[in-house]
């Protein structure tokens, strides 16, 4: 197999969220795909199964170390990178990928690469004393103004409003409050937000925090900041049903990330589109 390490929502190489993509020759069987993805140990590795369907998109799997999963954001954009600069030699402006959640379409525009995400559903609401015993964190840290709330479009997070950058950096996951959490809302990220930032130019500073095992906090994550926008929106943080921002991401981690985001409400149909820079640093063949 082919493949190729991908640095995602990165501003340079070795920045943003590091993805492998594997395109197989011939058939390979889930045991392999699991065995791969936890011999690589990324937060994702992804396969291209298909060439061109009927349908207009490639058939895509994505795994965790631990599991498959049915969408993620840095490998949705990462993979149609992948296809659309080594496979289709860049001849398209757009890319689909037909993954577990459905078919979901990537644009390549403005040096960026885009995904469409789908409409957002929203869960189960956690009170604010459960959720500061989680982060380690004061109750007073958390805006109480904005619900702490799961959003999906597509995989969950739990979206969480902090007043303070400090306060967003001084979260540290206990995971047997988390774990806690997990079993009554399924598996969900945890995203802490704030409107502070280290780089004055950005918008919100977030981070992510994992559920699966071996990766506790996520470089950069395009689902949940999918999710973020749709919770924004719906609670209409910036007085405005229309948005177009930049979120900085995982500074903590050493692998300084940022998102832009552009997203808008229109009665109860969500756009959302979430982008950013990708490089890639690494190719070879997988033995």
């Amino acid at each position: 197999m082919k493949f190729y390490i991908v640095d995602v929502f990165a501003e340079s190489k070795y920045q943003g969220n590091q993805l492998a993509v594997l395109i197989p020759e011939g058939y390979i069987g889930q045991e392999e795909m699991q065995n791969i993805a936890k011999e690589i140990n990324f937060s994702e590795t992804t396969f291209i199964m298909s060439g061109l369907q009927t349908n207009g998109g490639y058939d895509v799997k994505i795994f965790t170390p631990d599991s498959e999963i049915p969408f993620a954001g840095h490998p949705t954009i990462g993979t149609a990178y992948v296809i659309q600069r080594f496979i289709e030699k860049d001849k398209n402006s757009e890319i689909k990928l037909n993954l577990k959640v459905g078919q979901v379409p990537v644009d390549f525009k403005d040096q960026n690469v885009w995904m469409t995400q789908n409409q957002p559903t929203f869960g189960t609401k956690i009170d604010v004393d459960t959720i500061a015993k989680t982060l380690q964190i004061n109750t007073e840290d958390i805006n109480a103004e904005y619900p702490v709330q799961t959003v999906s479009t597509g995989l969950p997070s739990i979206i969480v409003n902090l007043k303070t950058l400090d306060a967003v950096n001084r979260c540290k996951v206990a995971h047997q409050f988390y774990d806690e959490i997990l079993e009554e809302v399924g598996n969900a990220n945890l995203l802490v937000y704030t409107d502070e930032t280290v780089n004055k130019k950005n918008d919100l500073h977030a981070r992510v925090f994992m559920f699966t095992s071996g990766h506790l906090e996520d470089p950069a994550t395009g689902s949940a900041n999918g999710n973020l926008a749709g919770y924004l929106l719906k609670y209409n943080f910036f007085n405005s049903s229309e948005v177009n921002y930049t979120v900085e991401q995982g500074y903590p981690t050493g692998r300084q990330s940022l998102l832009n985001v552009i997203a808008q409400k229109t009665n109860d149909q969500f756009l959302i589109q979430v982008g950013g820079g990708i490089f890639v640093p690494a190719e070879g063949n997988w033995l």
